[in-house]
C-alpha cells in the first residue's frame, strides 16, 4: 500500500470492498463496517477520508488508530484478523488504512441488547444480516456436498422463481403455505446447495436460481 493506492481508492469511491471515514468518531459504529467486510469480501477502511473522497488526513492519527485497535478488541467477536497502516500527508496530519481480509471465522458480530448482530456490505453500504445471511455464512465455511429430494415445497419454488425470477422468503413462504421458519430452512439449504443464490437487501434478502 502506497499514498498513491489511497489516492487510487479515493477516487473510486466507496464500494462493496472499501470505506471511508474523516475520522474515528464513534468507534462502536465504525466497527459494524469492518465486520461487514470481513463476512462479505475483505476490503479497507480508510480513516482520514471524506465521504466524497477527498484525502484531507487526519491529525493526531496515531491516536485515531489507537481508539479503532480498542474498539475492534472490545467489541468485534470473534476476533477480527486485520492489518493498519499510518501514511503521513505532511507532518500534521496522516492516513490510517485498515486491511481487512474475507474472514475465515465469519459471522463477525457484535453484542448489542443481548443479541447478536452481524453486518455484510452490499454494494457501498453496510446493513445488517439477516437470519438467512447469517446461517448462510456460517454454514459456508465448511462448504460440503448436501443430498436433498424435491418435494412439493420445492417444486412450488421452483414454479415462482420461473415465472419472477426473484422471490423473497415472505413470497415463498406465502405461495407455499409454509412457516415462515420452515421456508427459511428450505431456502438457506438450497443455497448452500448451490443450488440458488441470495443477493442480501437492506429490507428483505431476494433469492434467484443460481446461473
Amino acid at each position: 500500500m502506497t499514498l498513491q493506492d489511497i489516492h487510487k481508492y479515493a477516487q473510486q469511491g466507496e464500494g462493496l470492498t472499501v470505506e471511508f471515514k474523516k475520522k474515528a468518531a464513534y468507534p462502536d459504529k465504525i466497527v459494524r463496517e469492518m465486520i461487514a467486510l470481513a463476512n462479505t469480501e475483505g476490503g479497507v477502511l480508510l480513516i482520514g477520508v471524506d465521504d466524497d473522497g477527498t484525502v484531507s488526513g487526519q491529525r493526531f492519527i496515531e491516536e485515531e488508530v489507537f481508539v479503532m485497535g480498542k474498539a475492534i478488541k472490545d467489541y468485534i467477536f470473534p476476533a477480527l484478523q486485520y492489518e493498519v497502516e499510518v501514511f503521513k500527508l505532511n507532518p500534521k496530519k496522516g492516513v490510517a488504512v485498515f486491511s481487512i481480509p474475507k474472514s475465515a471465522n465469519r459471522p463477525h458480530y457484535i453484542k448489542e441488547e443481548k443479541q447478536r448482530r452481524a453486518f455484510i456490505r452490499v454494494q457501498d453500504k453496510t446493513v445488517k444480516a439477516s437470519k438467512e445471511v447469517w446461517e448462510i455464512l456460517r454454514r459456508g465455511k465448511h462448504p460440503k456436498d448436501m443430498v436433498f429430494t424435491y418435494g412439493d415445497k420445492e417444486t412450488i419454488l421452483m414454479q415462482a422463481l420461473a415465472e419472477k425470477g426473484v422471490l423473497t422468503l415472505k413470497e415463498y413462504a406465502t405461495r407455499a403455505k409454509l412457516p415462515r421458519f420452515l421456508a427459511s430452512k428450505t431456502l438457506v439449504r438450497l443455497v448452500l446447495a448451490n443450488v440458488l443464490e441470495i443477493i442480501p437487501q437492506e429490507i428483505e434478502d431476494q433469492y434467484r436460481l443460481k446461473e
